[in-house]
């Protein structure tokens, strides 16, 4: 039974989490975070790489005893020093520690000292007012944690789309495979590309339901089958993945496509519009009276009720059906059309990888050029660098210039905003840098206006080019911070600044309709990758899917422009 890198990486975090918990050494709890990012970045399964007797020692943060730790969760699908740790530490305060407002130390004196059993019982105390009755938390605390308890579910059970992809993938291939499989795809959110998938409708057309199912059931990864019928299944892997798999006639495949893709609201659209032509639209087919007139194709199930085939990532009626019965659907952007990427780090700061290996890496991707972010100097927990560290920098990228061929390499800085919109370099070094992109890391709970008009101080500097990671979200880990986003748009686009799309798949910030919403004003996006490593660059793709989702074409993406234009849509000071 192989196992992922995701599980690994999962595994690493699960034991720092403890570790931090436990008040270990703050470089002992790094150690497996770090080890975590680097699983994570691998193109290859590591499982994979120790079959072939690749020495995981040599990956960065990865020495003998981590190595050995991965070795083991290959081969056993446990780590014994994880189930040691577990078994001190109730699963409980480990999803309390993804409350922005409660860190570990916070965590483990909450459960302890008002005796909860449960993430219920932390909403209990928070209702009825117990927390702020503990020394060193209060009623502004304690309020702080209801509001996050009351907007988001930290036990959900969705998983971000790139780990899905891990799971789904290798079993759609083992689907494929199936005999009187004729074809197979994955439906639902996933392929809308949504950033959180939570199960996967997999969809097969063959003529040999019974057989299929019975062998679907006996994938290596399926935990527990909770039904099994002659057309369908439904199974939970190991990961905790629920998966439905539906065998269906091929003349009707692109229906239940269609119908298995779209989001609730799109479908029902759908079928008003087949209903107002006398016809009737399911999973089966169109049909007039008990005539199937179209359903081999999601095409000639659009155009049966006057559309156009419209793309899957725009499928949750947010204005397609209107934009596709004008012919206004847009042209949207691809992975294609990026010209390079201008948001990633080295190991000058927080990145696992030299400035000449994360060139060569974007090079080999086929991008034109890459900008060099490293940390400012206020991010002293990520190396941030000196103002003298900078000019060494920009110094050794004009040396790295003159020597590589097949791309530019852009001095930058993923500078800091300060508490009060000010930023971590002075201007006069800031001008000598290609590019620069402002970012806010510390003081995430601010007020909304203290936030927004932070950022806006920050835009209003003419040396600032893009604003980084704008809302700050992590997903599933941390909240936006909360900030008016009309009022940044409005300031973006007198200023001349530019935002980000974050397409780090545990940020995707921003959000889609926030893409959607610059883009309506004109506001230029960046999609960068915020890359910490060479294979952090090959996240490229789920910030095109999420820019996708938010409508953008091309041209509304500034790094789908050649560096020579770029720069010359640069606001200059």
């Amino acid at each position: 039974m192989p196992v992922h890198n995701s599980e690994i990486a999962s595994m690493f975090d699960h034991v720092a989490d403890l570790l931090e918990i436990e008040d270990a050494n703050r470089f002992r709890v790094r150690a497996y975070r770090n080890a975590a990012d680097t699983i994570r970045d691998q193109s290859r399964s590591v499982a994979q790489m120790l079959d072939e007797d690749e020495d995981l020692s040599e990956l960065p943060d990865i020495g003998d005893d981590l190595a050995e730790k991965i070795a083991e969760i290959v081969s056993t699908g446990h780590l014994s020093m994880l189930d040691d740790l577990a078994g001190d530490v109730p699963e409980a305060i480990v999803h309390a520690t993804r409350i922005p407002t409660i860190g570990p130390k916070r965590a483990r004196a909450l459960f302890k000292e008002l005796d909860l059993g449960s993430v219920d019982d932390l909403k209990e105390a928070a209702e009825d007012g117990r927390i702020a009755e503990i020394e060193g938390f209060g009623e502004k605390t304690q309020e702080k944690i209801r509001e996050e308890l009351k907007k988001n579910d930290i036990t959900e059970n969705r998983i971000r789309l790139d780990i899905a992809e891990e799971f789904a993938e290798p079993l759609l291939d083992w689907v494929r495979q199936i005999d009187g499989v004729q074809k197979a795809d994955i439906a639902g959110s996933y392929r809308r590309r949504k950033e959180t998938v939570g199960d996967l409708d997999i969809l097969v057309a063959g003529d040999k339901g019974d057989a299929i199912i019975d062998r679907f059931t006996e994938y290596d990864e399926v935990e527990e089958i909770a039904s099994q019928g002659k057309t369908r299944a439904t199974v939970t892997l190991r990961s905790g993945l629920q998966v439905d798999l539906r065998v269906i006639p091929d003349a009707s495949w692109g229906a239940a496509m269609h119908y298995f893709t779209g989001s609730k609201a799109h479908n029902i659209d759908g079928r008003r519009r087949a209903q107002a032509r006398d016809l009737k639209l399911n999973e089966y087919g169109l049909f007039d009276g008990k005539e199937r007139i179209a359903g081999a194709t999601e095409e000639e199930v659009y155009d049966g009720i006057d559309l156009p085939w419209i793309a899957p990532v725009l499928r949750e009626n947010r204005g397609e059906i209107e934009a596709a019965e004008k012919g206004e659907l847009p042209d949207l952007v691809t992975l294609d059309d990026i010209k390079g990427d201008l948001h990633a780090h080295t190991k000058a700061s927080d990145g696992k990888n030299s400035l000449r290996e994360m060139a060569e890496a974007a090079r080999d991707m086929g991008h034109e050029y890459l900008a060099i972010t490293d940390h400012s100097k206020s991010q002293t927990q990520a190396g941030g660098l000196s103002e003298d560290d900078l000019e060494a920098q920009i110094e050794e990228i004009a040396a790295l210039n003159d020597e590589i061929d097949g791309i530019r390499v852009l001095a930058s800085c993923e500078v800091d905003i300060l508490e009060d919109g000010q930023l971590d370099f002075p201007d006069a070094l800031l001008k000598k840098l290609d590019i620069v992109i402002a970012s806010v890391h510390s003081k995430l709970d601010l007020s909304e206006k203290a936030q927004t008009e932070r950022i806006m101080r920050a835009m209003d500097n003419p040396q600032v080019n893009i604003i980084g990671h704008p809302t700050g979200r992590m997903i599933g880990e941390r909240s936006a911070f909360p900030v008016d986003m009309e009022r940044l748009v409005e300031t973006a686009k007198d200023t001349g600044c530019m935002l980000e799309l974050n397409a780090n798949p545990s940020r995707l910030d921003l959000r889609d309709v926030q893409c959607r919403m610059a883009a309506e004003h004109g506001v230029p996006i960046s999609i960068s990758t915020d890359a910490h490593s060479t294979g952090g660059l090959g996240n490229m793709r789920y910030g095109v899917y999420q820019a996708q989702r938010g409508w953008l074409s091309a041209s509304q993406v500034i790094n789908t422009l050649s560096w020579n234009d770029l720069s010359k849509r640069l606001r200059k000071a």
